[in-house]
């Protein structure tokens, strides 16, 4: 039996600040910031919108009646939750009123939990061949202004449908994983802002790519040759390419330039939007997806996912007759080109605005929101969601 997405979208906020705009006011050569790291854009979050919102607005492009009430499972993948005992699943699955004979839970590891609810809908569909499992990647990235991880912040979801018989991407049943106690990123629950040691990080990320890629060679056989292409988490655009040159040096020079010029086309929705954590490699799936043009059907892609801590695997998938057909990529375009770009004095303004955390009520105006679903306010310690479609 085959299982894998079915489905897959994004969505992110609709206010961005340009990266070269940013160089400028921080006294930095634009180059550092658009070439260096790769970034163009970076979503900007209003506070009508939270993981929750961006998760379910993701979904909701992509989910139609009869997936609401055929998914038994909602895994709610981030690092930026809003609540330390309720899942952001449970959320989701009301607004977007899902089969109430369901579970739904929450996951964190940093970036990697999407990929262990990935893993964790596999099995569930194993035993349950009709159920569908709605996997949710969602985060903002926040560091602070001025700071050294300032110009790798996001924000975004990405929402997909496993299943089995996928559209999309069947997903091969070996991988290889590991995990190593870490301290290069993370946040302790008396801070919104993440720490990070961003020269450990890169290296233990790169370490962890070649660890992990020996070791799914021992499992498999496999070599590069054998894969069109191969996504990378992405928490600023240029990392997963530092990772995979040093090896490259193993294969031939046509699949070298054929994994290279397939890491670009991975690369273009995440550039326009920055680090979303625990939705990045799946953002950079999907941009390859919709980019790439000359994809064929069975072809293998390979799938790196790092949460910093630190867990990392190495996975793949095989791309199904007619993927393309159940793809968006004209609304993708859509949700990106008709964002608002705000000035960085507006984006501090924005970055520096908070919700209540003294048990003080709060109504917010939705001004020029557009999403559909979003956040009213904050009441009796509740969040206040609407959905505009429902």
């Amino acid at each position: 039996m085959k299982i894998g997405i079915d489905k897959i979208g994004f969505y992110a906020p609709h206010l961005y600040v340009d990266m070269n705009k940013l160089a400028v006011a921080r006294d930095v050569e634009p180059a550092k910031f658009t070439i260096g790291i790769g970034q163009e854009e970076m979503a900007v979050t209003p506070l009508t919108q939270d993981t929750v919102t961006l998760a379910a607005n993701a979904a909701l492009e992509i989910l139609d009646e009869k997936d609401k009430q055929e998914i038994d499972f909602v895994i709610f993948g981030t690092e930026t939750g809003i609540d330390s005992s309720k899942a952001a699943a449970v959320y989701v699955h009301d607004l977007l009123g899902i089969n109430p004979d369901a579970r739904s839970v929450e996951m964190k590891q940093a970036c990697y939990a999407a990929t262990a609810a990935i893993q964790m809908a596999k099995g569930h569909i194993a035993l349950n061949p009709d159920s569908k499992v709605l996997v949710l990647a969602s985060d903002i990235a926040r560091y602070g202004i001025r700071t050294g991880g300032e110009a790798t912040q996001g924000a975004g979801a990405v929402a997909m449908l496993i299943s089995a018989d996928p559209k999309i991407l069947a997903l091969e049943e070996k991988s290889a994983y590991h995990t190593s106690d870490v301290m290069d990123f993370w946040r302790p629950t008396y801070t919104d802002k993440a720490l990070v040691d961003g020269k450990l990080s890169n290296e233990k990320y790169i370490e962890f790519f070649a660890k992990i890629w020996e070791q799914y060679k021992e499992k498999t056989g496999a070599t590069f040759s054998d894969f069109e292409a191969i996504c990378f988490h992405l928490p600023y655009t240029k990392m997963g390419q530092k990772a995979l040159k040093p090896l490259l040096p193993e294969t031939d020079e046509v699949t070298q330039d054929r994994l290279l010029e397939n890491n670009e086309a991975s690369k273009t929705y995440n550039k326009r939007i920055g680090n979303i954590y625990t939705g990045s490699l799946y953002l950079s799936l999907l941009s390859l997806l919709e980019t790439k043009e000359d994809l064929q059907e069975g072809a293998r892609i390979g799938l790196f996912s790092y949460g910093s801590g630190a867990v990392g695997e190495f996975f793949t998938g095989i791309l199904q007759p007619g993927f393309q057909n159940a793809l968006q990529p004209a609304r993708h375009k859509e949700i990106l080109d008709s964002r608002k770009e705000i000035s960085v004095a507006e984006y501090e303004e924005e970055f520096e605005r908070r919700l209540p955390t003294d048990g003080s009520n709060l109504e917010l105006e939705k001004e020029d929101d557009p999403s559909a679903i979003y956040l009213a306010g904050i009441k009796d310690h509740m969040r206040q969601y609407v959905n505009n479609k429902s």
